[in-house]
């Protein structure tokens, strides 16, 4: 239900409050509140009220994440919405090369009849998520921001901009990368800038994709044509995230729509045949943030406040999902044993889950960006020898399916389609 601030002035008494009612926090509070409804939870957000039905991106869901969802109930609303990934393509060449030659090529299911991957829009899902929050009974607090906290023994005082004060056992954080609760927990970052920004469109075009992403590594950095489902009238669309430059990112997007696709059309080729931009496009700048520890006394980082990645192997969301299950397994199993949920130790046991792969993530995406966004010969041949090589080895791109599908070792229940 949607709480009202003068609902929110009286509010206390909470077991979980979460801050950011993206994704990660939706799915966050639908999680906690579907395997224990007997915990009061509630969302609190900064966004105005309907900010989120203006988002025009679509995200890539991997398959574990897609029976996280299906346990939660809302995958049968997303489904006939989503594009399946039935096949990828990767290769290294430069925007100007005549023939632009397949090093690598991943196809097949996780399962039979389970794609590795769909795209879905990201209202599509924030959507769904809400309505399933909704239906849970979590009361969520829109347009007003946490100013500021205290800890004490046995609990967390919020106060909120407009005065309300709430109490909880705990707090999560999923307010996004550049979280003001990380920075008010104390929790310091490592973080750096690549000089890079990504842009994001949707291009409408002639032919089906037919499920198809591909992923061609150019000098400046990445380019991705991700496949949408059909639009209402039948148009075929892609997504694109082109990694750029910043400053050449910048000057793309201000500059004239007929720059743009010419530019856009270099890199999308003519095999999809003529095509055309359907919305606006929009660049955000690309960095590395890895929070240097997930949790604080009464406080848990989720999302993007525990990391943000370099889109180069599409693994942003499903990062923050596996933060979703693990910390509400944790959670979950500590209430049922009758723990304190908000406890420093209790905290600990999702820090310890969920650090290292998160890390690890953080410094593959580095060094892929690396190795990949440049144009210096002997790299060139390396990395080209290292991508046919993979091609050759099917156990090895059946390893690399399964990460990228999130279905490797340690999988919270969740992520596997199991209730917690």
């Amino acid at each position: 239900m949607m709480q009202s601030r003068k609902d929110a002035n009286t509010r206390s008494g909470l077991d979980v409050l979460v801050a950011g009612a993206g994704y990660v926090g939706l799915a966050a509070a639908v999680s906690l509140k579907q395997a224990r409804p007997s915990l009061a939870i509630a969302l609190v957000d900064a966004a105005p009220a309907g900010t989120w039905q203006k988002d025009g991106r679509a995200s890539a869901i991997a398959a574990a994440a897609c029976r996280m969802l299906d346990q939660l109930g809302v995958w049968a609303e997303i489904a006939p919405r989503a594009q399946a990934i039935t096949e990828m393509i990767i290769t290294d060449s430069r925007s100007s090369d005549p023939v632009r030659p397949v090093f690598l090529t991943f196809d097949g299911e996780v399962a039979p009849g389970e794609p590795f991957a769909h795209m879905v829009a990201n209202k599509v899902l924030n959507g769904a998520l809400r309505r399933a929050a909704e239906e849970l009974g979590i009361d969520i607090i829109e347009g007003v921001a946490v100013q500021g906290f205290e800890t004490s023994g046995a609990g967390i005082s919020v106060h909120l901009a407009d005065g309300a004060a709430l109490k909880a056992r705990l707090l999560v954080a999923a307010d996004g990368v550049n979280s003001k609760l990380r920075d008010m927990a104390g929790i310091k970052t490592v973080k750096w800038e690549y000089g890079q920004s990504g842009i994001v469109c949707t291009v409408a075009h002639e032919r089906p994709h037919n499920g198809r992403a591909e992923e061609h590594f150019l000098p400046a950095g990445p380019f991705a044509t991700l496949p949408l489902k059909p639009d209402d009238d039948g148009t075929n669309r892609s997504s694109i995230v082109w990694v750029e430059r910043t400053q050449d990112a910048d000057k793309l997007v201000a500059g004239d729509d007929l720059v743009f696709e010419h530019e856009l059309e270099q890199r999308f080729g003519l095999k999809l045949g003529e095509i055309r931009v359907a919305d606006k496009p929009r660049a955000w700048p690309l960095g590395l943030t890895l929070a240097r520890a997930f949790v604080a006394p009464r406080i848990a980082l989720a999302g993007d406040a525990a990391h943000g990645i370099h889109p180069i192997a599409g693994q942003g969301l499903n990062l923050g999902f596996k933060d979703v299950a693990a910390l509400a397994e944790v959670i979950v199993e500590a209430d049922r044993l009758g723990q304190d949920i908000g406890a420093l130790d209790v905290l600990e046991r999702y820090q310890q889950w969920r650090r290292f792969d998160t890390v690890q993530m953080g410094i593959t995406t580095d060094v892929l960006n690396r190795l990949f966004s440049n144009d210096i010969g002997p790299l060139r041949t390396v990395r080209d020898i290292g991508l046919g090589l993979v091609e050759r080895m099917p156990r090895l791109k059946e390893f690399f399916i399964r990460q990228a599908s999130g279905l490797s070792g340690g999988t919270p229940r969740l992520l596997k389609g199991e209730a917690i």
